[in-house]
């Protein structure tokens, strides 16, 4: 049996090897970003999910902070891969920055305050929904992107050079472009070790 769901998400995968060629407009790829987050789920709908979209020298710019930050804390003999793996995000036609509005989570708490506790958490699910429906969405166009997680190092540094507003919490970076290498095989662990079944 086929399901159209299931093959879009077997097409996203991690690519690391990016190019600046992308399959579309700018335009084109912004609406499917802002359409891929509207519809993504959030705990009492409360729509928590901020994006940040970089293309061209914008998005160099997140990668040569994240750089500069990750230069003063590694030494001299490790710095040159991890340079190597960021400027390969650099590579890249663009740069997603994905935020959670922790004013959407203060709000929730507020006014359901039994479930204080579990918003932060449910907070984090809409972010991960929303990183996967992008993802996904851009793997349907042919575009190559990554997750990647240099928060909290940068999180200062973005905020000023992208005005982000106090309430929003940096959770992860989406570098993408075109797609500069084939994907090697993906391989699965046993269902047996992580499905259980009861008919």
């Amino acid at each position: 049996m086929s399901n159209q769901v299931v093959e879009l998400l077997k097409k996203r995968r991690s690519q690391y090897a990016l190019t600046k060629n992308l399959p579309l407009s700018e335009s084109d790829i912004i609406s499917i970003i802002k359409d891929a987050v509207k519809q993504s789920p959030s705990s009492f709908n409360s729509q928590s999910s901020r994006v940040i979209i970089t293309f061209g020298e914008r998005s160099n710019t997140i990668w040569e902070i994240t750089k500069e930050a990750l230069r003063n804390r590694l030494d001299e003999e490790r710095f040159p891969a991890t340079e190597a793996r960021i400027n390969s995000f650099a590579a890249g036609a663009g740069t997603i920055l994905f935020y959670e509005d922790q004013n959407a989570v203060k709000n929730l708490q507020e006014q359901f305050p039994s479930y204080k506790d579990e918003f932060p958490v449910w907070s984090e699910q809409a972010a991960g929904m929303a990183q996967l429906a992008v993802w996904t969405a851009l793997a349907e166009v042919n575009i190559g992107a990554s997750l990647q997680h240099y928060n909290p190092l940068i999180d200062e540094a973005l905020a000023k050079e992208f005005d982000v507003p106090s309430t929003w919490l940096l959770r992860a970076q989406m570098p993408f472009g075109g797609h500069g290498t084939e994907f090697s095989e993906k391989t699965y662990i046993d269902d047996e070790i992580r499905f259980k079944v009861f008919q």
